[in-house]
């Protein structure tokens, strides 16, 4: 299975650690966090890893290199030029790099232990998503879950994780540019195309100085 991991987000919120440093490179525990996604993807045999830049992109192939280091092959979806594509359009223009089967998409800013499932294979569906209970910056949560079925609405609804499996199907005929993903998965799960699966685990959302604060606050003790 190969995998893409969203690295070129601007950062906004995350300033101004970000004036100077691509959000993927912000270090949890003395360890940029997107490293652990690719310790992690290499862990389970995902060889073959795509990763979008912007925001001061060019520092994460410095920082990165080809994946070698960590017995992966990593090729870059260079967005500099455009400026960021959000969600939907990153992987639209790396499709063409990601192949014809099942794939894996992990936000880069996220920080969790879940363990990615090379396994998996959508047939009918177009995205299996993985839902994590609600943070305080998302009380509301994002879609709901009922057995493995993920839709719009609901009661109980969860938080999205930004870990998602999805079947190149879901991006036929999507017009190329920035757009984010989650209207397409609403169309998607209108049509009962998407599955989903809560994870208990631990997962943060590092998107303010305050929450890096926090994850590394919480491993240091």
């Amino acid at each position: 299975m190969k995998a893409m991991i969203l690295a070129a987000g601007l950062g906004n919120r995350m300033r101004p650690l970000t004036d100077h440093t691509p959000k993927p490179l912000l270090e949890v525990a003395g360890k940029p966090l997107i490293v652990y996604h690719i310790e992690k993807l290499a862990a389970v045999g995902c060889s073959e890893v795509i990763i979008n830049i912007a925001h001061l992109g060019y520092q994460i192939p410095e920082a990165l290199g080809d994946g070698s280091k960590w017995g992966v092959k990593i090729t870059y979806s260079d967005e500099q030029e455009e400026g960021a594509l959000e969600s939907l359009g990153g992987i639209l223009k790396a499709l063409p790099l990601l192949g014809d089967e099942t794939f894996v998409v992990v936000n880069g800013d996220v920080w969790s232990d879940y363990a990615f499932d090379p396994t998996i294979v959508l047939d009918d569906k177009l995205a299996h998503l993985i839902l994590v209970d609600n943070p305080a910056h998302n009380t509301k949560g994002d879609f709901a879950l009922v057995d493995t079925q993920v839709h719009r609405d609901g009661v109980d609804k969860l938080t999205f994780s930004g870990i998602g499996y999805y079947n190149p199907k879901l991006f036929k005929n999507q017009p190329y540019g920035s757009a984010p993903l989650a209207p397409l998965l609403r169309e998607a799960m209108d049509l009962g195309k998407v599955s989903g699966e809560y994870y208990e685990g631990v997962w943060r959302d590092i998107g303010t100085p305050e929450r890096l604060d926090e994850i590394n606050k919480e491993i240091e003790e």
